[in-house]
C-alpha cells in the first residue's frame, strides 16, 4: 500500500506491482488527488489504484479501466463502498486519464477479478485510519467505535462524517484498527443484486461521451474514404467543397480526406461534395466465394483416425462480423506543435498515447489522453486507430476537431472479427470418444504502407493476453474426456483487412463448433446432449451449471413440430456457464428464439444484477452471429454499411423469456462479460439443429 499525508484530504494509492519507480508514479497520482504535495510510503501492491475522502464527504476512486457498458464502475463502488461502509451514493469512480506506469488495460474479462483485491485493501485500510482519527478525536479506545453510512458510531451515539474526519485521518501512520478486508460473511453490499450507479445519467443523458464534449475551437470533423478496403488516393478536386458555407479545412490524411466544418451537416455535405479518384484496394479482385475457398484450402490436415473407430465430422465456416458499438467512434483532438491533448474512449489509454505521440512526432510526456466512457466496444476500443487519425487531421489542420465516424465507415472500414473455417473429426469407440482433433484456418492481417494500423494499435492485444489478435487457437475441447485431443492452425493473409478482437477473441467460434459437434457425437452414439455431456466433462462446476440450466429451463420438454431446445457450455476466465436455448423455426429462413436459461458460476459475483446483463448481451451475440449479422466483402469492399443491412438481432429477435442462474460462491471473482458469448451461440446452433433435423454448418444462418 502507498499511503499519501495531505492537508485537507485523506488519500490512499495501492500501486500493483510497486518498485521505485512505479511508486514515483503513485506520488504523482496522489498528489493529484489532493492539493497539496504527500509523504509516500511504499509497499507491494500493483492498480495503481487512488482513494480520496474529500472534505464533501465523497469517496473519489480513480479508475484505470473505461467503462463501456459493461458496469465496472458500479462494481468497484460497491467493493469500496463494502469495505469502508459508505453510503454507495457517496461512492464516485471518474475514469483516470492515461498514466505513464501501471496497467489501465481494459479487456480478458479481468477487470473485476484484477481490481477485486486491491480496490477492498484500499477502502479496508482507508477505513482502518478513519476510525483511528475518530478514535483520538473521542479520546475512545477505536475498537469499540463502529462505521456506517458514509460515519464513524462511537457507542454513545455520536456521529462523524468521513468527510469530517479526513484532515485528521490523513495524519494517521498507525491505524489502530485492522486494515484487512472483510471476509465474505460479512459482506452486505458485494453479492446483492444493485441497479448501476451511472443509470440514472445514461436514461437522462446526463452520461457524458466523447460527442457529447464542447472543447474550445474543436469543430465537427468526418472523413471520406475508398469505396474499397485500402484504397489509395489518386486526385482530389476540393474546390467546391471549401466553397461551401461552414467549411473550415479540407485535408488528406492517410485513410483518406478529411473535412472540418462548423457542424456535422456541414462537414458531411462537403465531404459529398468532393470530387476523388481512387485507386482500388489489394483485394479488389476478391469477394466472398474466393475468400472461403482460401480459408478451406488452409485448413491444416486433420492426420490419420484410431484404427477400427467411428467418426464424426464436421467442417464449419464464420463470416467476418463487425463490433459495431452502438456509440460510433468518436475522438476530440487538439494537436499543437508542442503538445497534444486528446478526448476518446479507449480500453488501451497509454498503448493509446504512446502511438499518438509516435504519429504525430511529439514526446508522450507531451500527449495527454482523457479516458472517456464509451458506448459499447465489445474489442473494438482496444484499437485506437480512429484516436490516431483524429491527432493526424488536427495536425495538418492546425486546429482541434471533433472527428466522428459514421455507422457506415464503422461498417465498412474499421475493425471485424476475422473470417474463420473449421474442420473437426471425432473418434469414437466402444461407446467413447477416443481422438477430438480441431484444425482451423483464419484470414490474418497483412498490412503494407502507412496505414492507420502500421501506425500503431493492433499489436496490444496479442501482447496483453498472449494470444494473436486474429484467429481461433487448436481444440479447446480438454472441457471433456475425449481422448487424445489435437489441433493444429493455419492462415490467409488478407492485405489491408482491418481485424480486430471481437467480444470472445477465439472462443467465440472455435467453443460454438465444438459444442455442435458434441451434440452430433452425442445423436451418433444414441445418447441425450445433456446426459452425454454429463457423463464426459471433467469439471464438476461445469457439470453443475449444466444440471442446473438443464433442470431450470426443463430440458427435454415436449415442444410442438419445428420448435427445438440447444444446449451448450463454456468455460474460461476462471468462470463456467451453460445456456439453454428454445427456438421457433416453423419458418427455418426467419427462426426466433424463444427462451434463454443460463446458469453461470463465476466464484463471487459482486453484482448479480451487472452479471445477469452481461450474460443477456452475450445472449444477443449468439443469437445474431449464428443467425443474422455478418459481413459480406464484395470485390475488395464491405458491402454492409449500416444496421439496415449488418442484421444484428433487434428487440423483435430477442428472448421471449431469459432467467440467468447465478451459482452461490465465496471464491475469488472470475471473469464474466465475454464468457456466454459462445455458450449461447453453441446452444442456439444446437436448438435450430434439433428443430429443423438439419445440420449447420455456415454462420450466420443467412448467409
Amino acid at each position: 500500500m502507498v499511503y499519501t499525508l495531505a492537508a485537507t484530504t485523506l488519500t490512499v494509492a495501492a500501486p500493483i506491482g510497486c518498485d521505485t519507480s512505479s511508486a514515483e508514479g503513485a506520488e504523482h497520482l496522489a498528489a493529484d488527488a489532493s492539493t497539496r504535495p504527500g509523504v509516500v510510503v511504499t509497499g507491494d501492491d500493483d492498480e495503481m489504484l487512488v482513494l480520496e475522502v474529500t472534505a464533501a464527504n465523497r469517496v473519489v476512486v480513480r479508475l484505470p479501466r473505461v467503462e463501456v457498458g459493461q458496469g465496472v464502475t458500479t462494481a468497484v463502488a460497491m467493493m469500496i463502498a463494502e469495505e469502508l461502509d459508505a453510503r454507495l451514493a457517496d461512492v464516485d469512480i471518474p475514469l483516470a486519464d492515461a498514466r505513464t506506469r501501471g496497467s489501465q488495460y481494459t479487456g480478458g474479462s479481468n477487470s473485476v477479478s484484477s481490481l477485486y483485491g486491491p480496490a477492498r485493501a484500499l477502502a479496508a485500510t482507508a477505513r482502518a485510519r478513519l476510525v483511528t482519527a475518530a478514535a483520538r478525536q473521542w479520546r475512545l479506545p477505536a475498537r469499540t467505535l463502529r462505521t456506517r453510512n458514509t460515519m464513524v458510531v462511537a457507542p454513545d451515539g455520536r456521529t462523524a462524517t468521513f468527510g469530517s474526519l479526513t484532515a485528521a485521518a490523513a495524519k494517521v501512520t498507525r491505524p489502530a484498527v485492522s486494515g484487512k478486508p472483510k471476509p465474505p460473511s460479512r459482506h452486505k453490499v458485494i453479492g446483492k443484486p444493485t441497479t448501476r450507479i451511472d443509470a440514472r445519467d445514461i436514461i437522462t443523458g446526463r452520461a457524458r461521451y466523447a460527442g457529447d464534449l464542447t472543447v474550445a475551437d474543436a469543430k465537427p470533423t468526418v472523413v471520406a474514404r475508398p469505396p474499397t478496403l485500402g484504397g489509395k488516393i489518386r486526385a482530389v478536386d476540393d474546390r467546391a467543397a471549401r466553397a461551401m458555407p461552414g467549411v473550415r479545412a479540407v485535408v488528406r490524411v492517410a485513410g483518406g480526406v478529411a473535412v472540418v466544418a462548423d457542424t456535422f451537416h456541414h462537414a458531411f455535405q462537403a465531404r459529398d461534395a468532393l470530387r476523388i479518384t481512387w485507386a482500388p484496394g489489394p483485394l479488389a479482385a476478391l469477394s466472398d466465394p474466393a475468400i472461403r475457398a482460401r480459408l478451406r484450402a488452409a485448413v491444416p490436415p486433420l492426420g490419420t483416425a484410431p484404427s477400427g473407430s467411428t467418426q464424426v465430422t464436421g467442417e464449419f465456416e464464420f463470416a467476418f462480423v463487425s463490433h459495431a458499438p452502438m456509440e460510433v467512434l468518436t475522438t476530440v483532438a487538439d494537436v499543437r506543435a508542442d503538445r497534444a491533448e486528446l478526448w476518446f474512449s479507449t480500453q488501451t489509454p497509454m498503448d493509446a498515447r504512446d502511438a499518438i505521440a509516435s504519429a504525430v512526432g511529439l514526446p508522450a510526456s507531451k500527449v495527454k489522453v482523457h479516458v472517456m466512457r464509451g458506448g459499447g466496444s465489445f474489442g473494438r476500443r482496444l484499437n485506437h486507430d480512429f484516436a490516431i487519425e483524429a491527432a493526424l487531421v488536427s495536425k495538418a489542420a492546425r486546429r482541434p476537431v471533433k472527428l466522428m465516424w459514421s455507422r457506415g465507415d464503422d461498417l465498412r472500414h474499421g475493425r471485424m472479427r476475422p473470417a474463420t473455417h473449421h474442420r473437426i473429426r471425432a473418434s469414437h469407440k466402444g461407446g467413447r470418444v477416443v481422438a477430438f482433433v480441431h484444425a482451423t484456418s483464419s484470414v490474418s492481417e497483412s498490412w503494407e504502407g502507412e496505414g492507420l494500423a502500421a501506425q500503431g494499435g493492433v499489436t496490444s492485444l496479442a501482447v496483453r493476453t498472449g494470444r494473436a489478435a486474429a484467429g481461433p487457437v487448436p481444440s479447446d475441447s480438454g472441457l471433456y474426456n475425449f481422448g487424445r485431443l489435437s489441433g493444429d492452425s493455419g492462415d490467409v493473409p488478407l492485405a489491408a483487412i482491418p481485424l480486430g478482437a471481437w467480444r470472445s477473441v477465439d472462443s467465440g467460434t472455435s467453443r460454438t463448433v465444438e459444442e455442435i459437434m458434441v451434440d452430433e457425437i452425442a445423436r451418433s452414439l444414441g445418447k441425450d446432449p445433456v446426459a452425454f455431456r454429463r457423463t464426459v466433462l471433467r469439471s464438476s462446476s461445469v457439470r453443475a451449471v449444466l444440471d442446473k440450466a438443464a433442470s431450470a429451463g426443463s430440458w427435454g420438454r415436449t415442444l410442438p413440430a419445428g420448435h427445438g431446445q440447444g444446449m451448450a457450455v463454456h468455460e474460461e476466465y476462471g468462470s463456467c456457464v451453460a445456456c439453454l436455448i428454445e427456438i421457433d423455426a416453423t419458418d427455418p429462413k426467419n427462426p426466433r428464439v424463444t427462451r434463454a436459461v443460463l446458469a453461470a458460476d463465476v466464484g463471487t459475483a459482486v453484482n448479480p444484477r451487472g452479471l445477469e446483463a452481461q450474460l443477456m448481451g452475450a445472449t444477443i451475440d449468439g443469437i445474431s452471429t449464428v443467425l443474422r449479422a455478418g459481413l459480406h466483402v464484395d470485390r475488395g469492399a464491405i458491402r454492409e454499411g449500416s444496421f439496415d443491412d449488418f442484421r444484428y438481432a433487434r428487440q423483435r429477435h430477442a428472448p421471449l423469456r431469459f432467467e440467468a442462474h447465478i451459482m452461490p460462491s465465496t471464491g475469488e471473482p472470475g471473469g464474466a462479460g465475454e464468457l456466454g458469448v459462445p455458450a449461447a451461440a453453441g446452444a442456439v446452433a444446437n436448438a435450430y439443429a434439433r428443430a429443423t433435423g438439419s445440420k449447420p454448418r455456415r454462420f450466420p444462418l443467412t448467409f
